[in-house]
């Protein structure tokens, strides 16, 4: 098995690809062990000194490291850990895979179709370029004129994610959708 393993913009994380469906449908950020409960794979990960995120994406999984790790050490045990995992034929997850976690939004009913607007951009156009550099993007809410987004994997806590949102997504959304004042990151 040949993993390749690419650099992100934040150089905390690194993106491996297994070459290989890792995630059916949606992604999975565990920021924290105690959240990978349900997927062996995110658990082998966390259990490597040093690793304090893990993200799952539809064929890759990125990995945060801590300040005090060099990935000169770590790389080697990630690889190994996803490459057990894989060949052992684990399943990434035990029982469902997770959805969308679309629960967790919040809009007006009336700003429904603003909604459907802003998420059809997200999916189309700042999904699959947020996913190339090992992360993603979920809508949380809007108010106001206000999109709030929640980064993920390697783009949760990356240095450039706030001009990302600031420069790259809150101008598209406004070109294409006037009710867009502004986009903030969701807590």
């Amino acid at each position: 098995m040949f993993i390749e393993t690419e650099g992100t913009p934040n150089p905390a994380t690194l993106k491996f690809l297994p070459g290989r469906t890792v995630m059916e449908a949606g992604t999975a950020d565990f920021a924290e062990p105690a959240l990978a409960d349900r997927s062996p794979l995110a658990r082998a990960v966390f259990a490597l000194p040093g690793v304090r995120r893990v993200f799952l994406g539809s064929d890759f999984i990125t990995v945060t490291k801590d300040e005090a790790t060099e990935w000169m050490a770590l790389k080697p045990q990630v690889l190994g850990a996803i490459m057990e995992h894989f060949m052992s034929g684990r399943p990434v997850f035990e029982g469902e895979e997770p959805g969308a976690a679309e629960d967790e939004e919040e809009f007006a009913p009336e700003h429904a179709e603003v909604v459907a607007q802003i998420k059809e951009l997200l999916d189309t156009r700042v999904r699959p370029a947020v996913a190339g550099d090992g992360g993603d993007i979920q809508f949380r809410k809007f108010e106001d004129g206000v999109v709030y987004l929640r980064m993920q994997g390697a783009c949760s806590g990356c240095p450039s994610s706030r001009a990302t949102l600031k420069h790259g997504i809150e101008n598209l959304l406004r070109h294409y959708i006037p009710e867009v004042r502004q986009v903030q990151p969701a807590e």
